[in-house]
């Protein structure tokens, strides 16, 4: 031993070298992590919105309250159109995700589009466009 050192007095700078360079790979890995659950859970949300959306339709409401109720449900800043032809109800819902925070990359856009049968419910008449 050349140094005089002991062996455990050496390894300390090693360990802490080895962490120095795992950090930063495991919180890249984190914050992934976590922008895919943000993604996933938007992508939910927009499903849900759309599904509201032909709901409100098919309990004969007008678009407008269609659109309102599906933007209750959406992600906050997410864009709603409501179309109705006889029967078919398609509900198209976009939005964006932001996968490493406001200061992150260019956020994720999310487009979620129902084309669904909703019969109207008994005893409802079906509402004019508008």
């Amino acid at each position: 031993m050349a140094s005089g050192r002991p062996a455990r007095d050496r390894q300390r700078g090693s360990v802490t070298a080895e962490f120095a360079v795992a950090l930063p790979a495991f919180v890249l890995v984190l914050a992934l992590g976590l922008g895919a659950v943000a993604a996933a859970t938007a992508q939910l949300r927009c499903v849900d919105a759309a599904r509201a959306g032909a709901r409100a339709v098919a309990r004969g409401e007008t678009v407008a309250a269609a659109i309102a109720a599906a933007r209750a449900a959406a992600p906050a800043g997410a864009h709603v159109i409501v179309q109705r032809r006889g029967q078919d109800v398609r509900v198209e819902v976009r939005g964006r995700v932001p996968l490493l925070g406001p200061t992150g990359p260019q956020p994720l856009s999310l487009s979620v589009e129902a084309v669904e049968q909703a019969p109207l419910e008994p005893g409802v008449e079906q509402a004019g466009p508008g």
